[in-house]
């Protein structure tokens, strides 16, 4: 007998739990706290942009372009040949 109230006492515990829980979720206050919250974070993102400073590119004159093809005298190598030569 106490443990089918003890069952009953922790299903009843979890349904109230659930059961609050979606109460404050769907709540207006929530809703317009959220949505007050989101605003007011996209307003901080919006002046902390404006605020930002623009430094001046001076990699134009230090970045060097290399070629690929140097060496024109490569050589090229077969996986197969490579797998059957015995040198």
């Amino acid at each position: 007998m106490i443990k089918e109230f003890k069952y009953f006492f922790f299903i009843m515990i979890i349904f109230f739990f659930i059961f609050f829980t979606i109460r404050y979720y769907f709540s207006d206050t929530n809703i317009k706290k959220s949505y007050r919250s989101i605003s007011q974070i996209s307003e901080q993102i919006n002046n902390e942009n404006d605020n930002l400073k623009f430094l001046k590119s001076d990699t134009e004159i230090i970045v060097e372009y290399v070629e690929n093809n140097k060496s024109k005298k490569k050589k090229k190598y077969n996986f197969w040949k490579l797998l059957t030569n015995e040198d």
